[in-house]
């Protein structure tokens, strides 16, 4: 990391995750200045057998001039057990309490007076899909939606009765069209929804790309937060 230090205990934001469940009394890492000197702060949500602190390596990868960088861990490195395209049911009650965790995180920063529409929420694989899942059941406007390699949770062509509008809050998704977890489907999908629930999305295909995240969307993940990050005059 560059210019950055995470930290577990003794920032601001919360220690660890509140919300009973699979996932209660998890730590919760920071990184950048105390939410009261941030002009934005983005919520980092690792990936199946992954870590917070692992994603603090895309940190020096973006803007860091007065941005807070906020990353909770999953119990047993998992917010849920089984695929993403599993029925719903199947990944409770790990994905409620996972979701309850985004929550906690989220609130944390809004009560420690960072805005939500200058929170970004961005999470590769696991943490994508719950990101997206995140924004679309708390409907509201945020800083942005970065998904690297997601999509929204649930069966492929499952009926789902989204309603709310996020304000035109900039939404990225990024993927592969062979991914073997992420199927171009429910990226295309995903994008649609979160176009109707007033999303300016911007979709990106890679062709032949493997499961991971390139440096075309890193940039694009780059001018979001940067965009949110500058200060009003």
């Amino acid at each position: 990391m560059s210019r950055t230090k995470a930290r577990v205990k003794g920032g601001s934001v919360i220690d660890s995750i509140r919300t009973p469940g699979p996932h209660l009394g998890q730590p919760v890492l920071v990184a950048g200045p105390a939410s009261a000197e941030a002009t934005a702060a983005v919520v980092l949500v690792h990936g199946r057998g992954a870590t917070a602190r692992g994603m603090f390596g895309l940190v020096s990868e973006l803007p860091t001039e007065a941005v807070i960088y906020v990353a909770p861990q999953a119990a047993s490195q998992t917010w849920y057990p089984y695929s993403f395209l599993e029925p719903i049911e199947r990944n409770e009650p790990w994905l409620t309490s996972a979701l309850a965790a985004i929550g906690d995180v989220v609130q944390a920063l809004v009560d420690d007076g960072v805005p939500r529409e200058r929170i970004v929420l961005l999470g590769f694989s696991q943490g994508a899909c719950l990101s997206a899942e995140f924004v679309v059941r708390n409907p509201q406007r945020y800083g942005g939606l970065i998904v690297f390699s997601g999509g929204l949770i649930g069966p492929l062509g499952m009926v789902r009765n989204d309603v709310g509008d996020i304000a035109g809050t900039p939404v990225f998704i990024g993927g592969s069209d062979i991914d073997p977890h992420i199927p171009l489907e429910r990226m295309q999908e995903s994008a649609a929804i979160l176009e109707q629930l007033g999303g300016k999305v911007d979709f990106r295909v890679y062709p032949g790309m493997s499961h991971t995240i390139n440096e075309n969307e890193i940039g694009a993940a780059y001018a979001i937060v940067q965009q949110v990050s500058q200060r009003e005059e």
